[in-house]
Parts: structure tokens; sequence; C-alpha cells
């Protein structure tokens, strides 16, 4: 015993391996897209106006008997007569008597097969190779067991909708939510009672912590095990003031960013992604330099102002900055973020003299690519001395923000995150006296 104890006092480092296997005992898994990570249908009804005949006579392409149509993703919008349609019959308007956002006159929207991974894997389900989404994700889940409709779910949303700070409604969003909570239920039951472990990717992180923040703690201890988040962007993203400022295509070919620049600023989810003062906090940093005028993250307001975009001002400030400022509660349910890190990622955007009409001169920092590394390491910043919170952050050298997705050592780590979770743990201490 004395050996011992003298061997243990003198170790300087100590490193805990757990040795994870798979195992037939799953927990169910529910799989939440990120924004434009699940296709979207649409049909038009006699209130609808078209900008032009264009639209009316040739676009989409092709209809169900019904009517609905898949609004996202259709591969035609990379044409500029489409790319016009599309952007129509995707915007969104605040309507300030109701407090609440809601989709173009004329314009209905439907998610597709909420509760199945049918319409994460593809956005587009003829181009399977170029619109792949969440399928390699899935092989790699199926691999280790999960089988789809038994252990496996998806929650697709209508991405372009978001959520409000107390007070204020968000009709799609809530019922989102709404849908969500039953569906983690059901997974559940449907499993015997096992906790469900959430999956999300991008935007869908902020929805899974709205979801366990509105619940009780009560209700997060019987129905959640886990909750893995890829890529998420907890303090919102530089590259969304260049989304706002001169549109941005998304990697679409071809497609004009001007075109879509009106419809990317109606989105309200769009609002919900921009800087969060809490997180970029210095306000002596400028994210975006113009040439009369630099705006931080505490300058959203006046540069909705000055981008010809002053609409945008009331619901930031009413519905989403504080939702924004109050997005960091602890929901005591051991969480795993999986990031990119190293890849350059706008940190900070230069407009010349042609103004917001133009792209602007890039300035890069650390991230995956779209978000920043500081909006990444968001929650470790805020729960850092929390031992009510477990956290987890695992950093993959040179993954972007969407091949965390199919990228072979992203994928290595997320099933084995999943492995650990699903297996008995038994930790194995390995120290060194160096």
């Amino acid at each position: 015993m004395k050996g011992l104890s003298l061997n243990f006092a003198v170790l300087s480092t100590a490193i805990m391996l757990y040795m994870c296997q798979a195992t037939t005992h799953l927990h169910p898994l529910i799989l939440i897209p990120g924004s434009g990570g699940n296709q979207l249908e649409a049909r038009l009804t006699a209130e609808y106006k078209p900008s032009n005949w264009f639209c009316n006579r040739w676009y989409p392409l092709k209809k169900e008997t019904d009517g609905w149509f898949r609004l996202w993703f259709d591969p035609s919008i990379i044409l500029s007569p489409f790319t016009k349609c599309f952007a129509d019959r995707m915007m969104l308007y605040y309507d300030l008597d109701i407090d609440d956002y809601k989709n173009a006159p004329g314009v209905e929207t439907r998610v597709p097969n909420f509760g199945s991974i049918e319409s994460l894997l593809y956005l587009d389900p003829h181009l399977k190779h170029i619109t792949a989404y969440m399928e390699p994700l899935v092989k790699s889940l199926e691999k280790i067991g999960y089988v789809e409709g038994e252990s496996l779910f998806g929650a697709p949303y209508d991405f372009r909708y978001g959520l409000a700070a107390e007070g204020h409604p968000s009709a799609v969003g809530s019922n989102f939510l709404n849908d969500f909570k039953h569906l983690v239920e059901n997974a559940s039951t449907l499993n015997g009672g096992k906790p469900v472990v959430l999956l999300s990717h991008s935007l869908g992180g902020l929805f899974v912590l709205q979801l366990l923040n509105r619940n009780s703690i009560s209700w997060r201890q019987k129905y959640v095990k886990h909750f893995i988040a890829l890529s998420a962007p907890w303090g919102g993203t530089v590259q969304q003031m260049l989304t706002f400022a001169s549109g941005n295509t998304l990697g679409v070919p071809l497609a004009n960013p001007l075109i879509v620049r009106n419809e990317q600023r109606s989105s309200e989810s769009n609002l919900w992604l921009l800087p969060s003062p809490k997180v970029f906090s210095q306000k002596n940093k400028p994210l975006v330099i113009a040439q009369n005028a630099s705006y931080s993250a505490y300058d959203i307001a006046q540069f909705f102002e000055d981008i010809g975009s002053p609409e945008r001002v009331y619901p930031y400030k009413s519905r989403i900055l504080p939702l924004v400022l109050q997005n960091f509660v602890a929901p005591e349910v051991p969480i795993t973020c999986i990031i990119g890190s190293g890849v350059e990622t706008p940190d900070a955007l230069f407009y010349g003299e042609c103004g917001f009409d133009e792209q602007p001169e890039v300035v890069y920092g650390d991230g995956d690519g779209t978000v920043n590394m500081v909006s990444l390491l968001a929650l470790e910043m805020e729960w850092g001395d929390n031992r009510n919170q477990t956290l987890k952050v695992i950093k993959v050298p040179g993954v972007s923000h969407t091949s965390i997705l199919q990228d072979g050592q992203a994928l290595e780590h997320i099933v084995g995150e999943i492995n650990c979770i699903n297996s008995e743990v038994s930790p194995l201490f390995v120290f060194s006296s160096q």
C-alpha cells in the first residue's frame, strides 16, 4: 500500500480511457437537420399572384396531381428566371398585427415525411450524388445497427421559420417543437422506454437546446439520454451578415445572390443566426466595415437600416435579440459538441465604393468555414464552471461545416460517441509518471 501511495503521489498526468464497444442495446436516435437540410414542398392557391407570367406558366416544371411540388431543393433554381420565382415563393412576411411570420400570399408549404429520415438523405432524390445530405451519416449509423422507423428517426422542419423570445408567438416554430417533443416520447416508448439520443446539425442544435429548456427537468431526464450537436452556431456567424448585406448563393452555381437576397433577409431563422453580442462581445471589433460606417454585433439594428432593410429592426430587437441573449441556459442533459476547426471562416467583411450590392472582401479567421470558432465554442465558454452540466467538445481539424456529415474521421468520432452512449462504459485508468 505504501508503494501504491507513493506511485500516486508522483503522478503528473492521469488519462481516463473509455473502451466503448458496439452493442445491440441501442438507444433510439433522432436526427435534426440544419438550415436547408431537408426537403420542403409548396402548393399555390388562387390568392397567389406571380411576379411575372413566366413564374405562373413555367415554374415549377413538375407538380403532383394535387398541386404540391418540391420547393427546396429544386436544381432548376440555378437559372435566373427560375431563381426569381423560387425566391418569391420562399419569402416570409412579418405581420405586425399578429407579431409573427407567415408565408407569401397564396403559398402553402409543408414538410414531408416528419418522423422519417427520408427527406434528410437527399435534397433532391433524383440527384442523389450531388444533393446527398445526411445519407453518409445514416449509412454509418445503419452499420452499428440502427434501423429507420424502429430505432432511427428524423425531425425535419420548415427551416425558414425560427423561434421567438417569451411573450411573442412563433406558430410554425412552436408547432415543430411540439411535434418534435411527441416524436421523442414515441421513439422512447417504441424502444421500451429507453431515453433518446438527439443528433443535430447546425441550426438544428439551436432548436434542440430550446426543446430541452422549454420542458421540465423531469421530462428531460426521462426521455433524453444525450444530445450530440454537430457544427452548432450557438452564437451566430459573421457569414450571416454577408447574407443579409449582399445575398448568399450557398454554393449553388450560376445563381445571382442579389436575386435571393430579399428572400434570405425575410427568413426568421436567418435573424436567429446573426452574431450574438453575448458571444461576439468585443464592441470595438467591427464585423462589417463599409465606406462610411462599421458594425459590431451590437450594431445589428443600424446595420439593417444602412443595408436598406429597416423593416427587420423591430422583429430583431423585440423577438430575436432577447432570445439570443438568453440562449445559454444549461439543460442539465449530457452534451457532446463535435466541430470542425482550422478552416478559413469569414471573420470580417469589407465593402467598397459599390456598397452592399457587391460581394465584400473577406478577412478570414478560425472556424469550420461557416461558423466562427468563438460561436462553435460558446457553450464551453458559458458553462465551463457549471458542475451540473456535462459538456464535451471534440474538434476535427480540417473538417468543414457540411463535410462533418460525410468526412471519414468525423463520422468515426460521431459513431464512437454513440457507441459510448449505448455501451456500459468501464473506465480504465492509465497513469504516467513522466
